[in-house]
């Protein structure tokens, strides 16, 4: 807890190496420095205010590719029986491909592909747009704190809860070989 109280979001969490250095991450997802007018500008865009957990993490690095991408799930996904895979996370802005308000951004998976408009799409998969990592805002309202929740368009846009919040997103992300025995 800080001197006000409030808990310091990712509070013991190892930053320094949780993205994948590549020229292709800093191509298609790494964004400039995160502002606060950028994130008041993609806030107005997109109709959500983003997590402060979002916006935290991503002063640190603004969007890429992590190196630990698979996080489990307790239901079935066209990836896995008991987990997900993400290829990287998306930027707070609208210069790079995969930010928030970029060419593949949240408004272009719900106009384009057809995705649910409940929330904010800020992680796509390997399956190149067939399912995505969306902030779910249904229950909380536009300005509370959404779950995480997987959306596969493979299964008619079905809805898979993955984790509480994003920060709790974040530190339940594991290797890929964590699910290499389980089948």
């Amino acid at each position: 807890m800080s001197a006000g109280g409030t808990r310091k979001v990712f509070a013991d969490f190892d930053l320094e190496n949780f993205w994948e250095p590549s020229d292709y991450a800093l191509k298609e997802y790494v964004g400039v420095p995160v502002t606060d007018e950028a994130v008041l500008r993609v806030e107005q865009a997109l109709g959500y205010k983003l997590p402060p957990s979002y916006v935290e993490f991503m002063k640190y690095q603004n969007g890429g590719i992590p190196r630990r991408t698979s996080h489990r799930t307790k239901e079935r996904t066209s990836w896995s029986h008991n987990h997900i895979a993400i290829t990287g996370m998306y930027s707070i802005g609208s210069d790079k491909p995969c930010s928030l308000c970029g060419e593949f951004g949240s408004q272009f998976w719900v106009e384009e592909w057809g995705y649910p408009p409940i929330g904010v799409y800020f992680a796509d998969c390997p399956s190149a747009g067939h399912d995505l990592l969306c902030l779910d805002y249904r229950a909380c309202g536009r300005s509370g704190e959404p779950q995480v929740v997987h959306i596969d368009q493979e299964f008619e846009y079905r809805t898979v809860f993955v984790a509480e919040g994003f920060e709790a997103f974040v530190r339940g992300l594991e290797d890929d070989s964590a699910f290499d025995q389980e089948g």
